[in-house]
């Protein structure tokens, strides 16, 4: 008689996630993914001068490193987000996690700046879709005090991202070399996919019977077209002048392909992307307008600071980033002070102070000397990086929670466009802006147009002065500086105005 051992018994199915573990790895992989984004910036704008110099690279050519992550991180969220309702949020993130790893990589292997300004290019559509995705699953993911939660831990990794990246890119360069600074990124990306593979699948579901509508292809290459119009512009008018021939057509191609876009968008109704219907939200339309007044100047001067305090101020790449320190270090900190303080006031409080104080700061630009101190830095920049903190704490879920939770990605994506829009145009104006204000007080000062050009170039966007013109060129850009600042102090108090008028009492927030 033969006897068999009982069949084993089938292993047990893994225990269903709990509610803890699924929030737990879905705000660790947006906060991941959204820790690599501002650091692509703030770090990119900190390595630009020693890259350019190593690389060989002229004014124009180092622009548009900046550039061209620009245009992709502001064209594209308005279709990612549509893409992430559609296919799937946590599948459009992990997609740009991996893609903007990957071109990280690649810039940090590049032998050539032209490489280096094409891996920027599709690394910022990377960025768009981690942007645009992560928001989208953080709204489907969460819901009441978690949201809130939730997405100020996201301010607080954006926050981190730029309190962080200017030191730490610094010390990168000035330690293993420009390259580093984007191998970190590649190797940041690697936990943030694990992370976001483990975040369930979300989509906005389809009507049983329908089809769905074809893709709008049109409205997002009309968008971009326009944006690169615009940033081609900008660089042209840097050397040719404002009213030369070449820049007023870009700029009027810039003006009729937006417009295109916003026909386009129009007529396809239900099957665009970029939902015009959300406008119709008085509360929406003032959320998604108040990063032009938030996050313009602040980026103006994560870029362009760096590159002042090494030209004029002769100090350090780490050195330079530490200086940022009263402006950044805010954006960490700040982020969820603001929920709570949104919870026991307004959103509408909240925004409102963010923009005054960002004014209050633009406005104290003018007191910058060219001698570079932390004191002296620290006045203007205290007030600019607690605004921005603020309001980085309650955008992002102000601007979902204004619409139904299906439309999250949609709101995203509107509302990330025109955050981004505006960070991309303030990048590629200011360079002009500043470019031309310091060339034309070199200039008064006696210097030849075409001398006076190139200086103010190198100095702006690629932070080398020769010895000899130090002084000259100190005066002008720190001139120049403090016109920027008035500029964006007015624009900052129209925001301020606007904003507790749009969002008054009955509206929500």
């Amino acid at each position: 008689m033969t006897t068999t051992s009982p069949a084993p018994a089938p292993p047990a199915p893994p225990a269903p996630r709990t509610d803890d573990q699924r929030f737990r790895y879905t705000v660790a992989a947006v906060a991941t993914a959204a820790l690599m984004l501002p650091f692509s910036v703030t770090g990119a704008a900190v390595a630009l001068p020693s890259m350019a110099s190593r690389l060989g690279a002229s004014v124009g050519s180092a622009q548009w490193m900046l550039n061209a992550f620009n245009i992709g991180f502001a064209a594209l969220p308005l279709a990612a987000g549509g893409l992430a309702d559609r296919y799937g949020r946590r599948r459009v993130l992990l997609a740009g996690t991996t893609l903007v790893g990957t071109m990280s990589l690649l810039v940090a292997l590049a032998p050539s700046m032209a490489l280096v300004d094409a891996a920027r290019a599709v690394q910022g559509c990377g960025a768009a879709a981690v942007l645009a995705s992560g928001a989208a699953v953080l709204a489907h993911g969460t819901s009441g005090a978690r949201r809130r939660l939730a997405f100020g831990i996201l301010g607080t990794s954006f926050g981190t991202g730029l309190a962080v990246g200017p030191p730490l890119a610094g010390a990168l360069v000035e330690g293993p070399g420009w390259r580093s600074v984007f191998l970190l990124v590649a190797a940041v990306s690697l936990p943030s996919a694990f992370l976001t593979s483990r975040v369930p699948e979300s989509r906005t579901p389809r009507s049983p019977g329908t089809d769905r509508p074809p893709l709008d292809l049109a409205g997002p290459v009309l968008f971009t077209a326009g944006l690169a119009a615009l940033a081609f512009g900008f660089a042209r008018a840097t050397t040719d002048g404002w009213a030369a021939p070449v820049p007023l057509g870009l700029f009027a191609a810039a003006v009729l392909l937006v417009l295109l876009f916003a026909v386009v968008e129009l007529r396809r109704a239900d099957r665009a992307l970029f939902d015009v219907r959300l406008f119709a939200r008085p509360e929406f339309l003032a959320v998604v307008c108040q990063p032009f007044t938030v996050t313009l100047g602040f980026v103006v001067l994560l870029v362009y600071l760096p590159t002042y305090l090494q030209g004029t101020a002769g100090h350090g790449t780490l050195d330079s980033g530490l200086l940022l320190l009263p402006m950044t270090a805010p954006v960490l900190l700040l982020p969820l002070v603001a929920g709570r303080l949104a919870q026991h006031t307004s959103v509408r409080a909240v925004l409102t102070a963010a923009s005054a104080l960002i004014a209050l700061g633009a406005l104290l630009l003018t007191t910058l000397d060219g001698g570079g101190s932390w004191a002296g830095l620290a006045v203007p920049l205290l007030p600019f990086g607690a605004g921005v903190g603020l309001a980085f704490g309650v955008m992002d879920d102000a601007a979902v929670g204004t619409v139904p939770v299906e439309r999250a990605g949609a709101a995203a994506g509107i509302f990330n466009t025109l955050r981004i829009t505006g960070e991309s145009v303030a990048v590629a104006g200011a360079a002009a802006l500043l470019t031309s204000l310091t060339a034309a007080r070199l200039r008064a000062g006696g210097l030849g147009g075409g001398p006076a050009a190139d200086l103010a170039g190198q100095a702006v966007v690629q932070g080398r002065v020769a010895p000899g013109q130090r002084a000259a060129v100190a005066e002008a850009f720190t001139g120049a500086f403090h016109t920027a600042g008035l500029l964006l102090a007015a624009l900052s108090a129209t925001g301020a105005l606007l904003t507790w008028r749009a969002l008054r009492p009955g509206s929500g927030r």
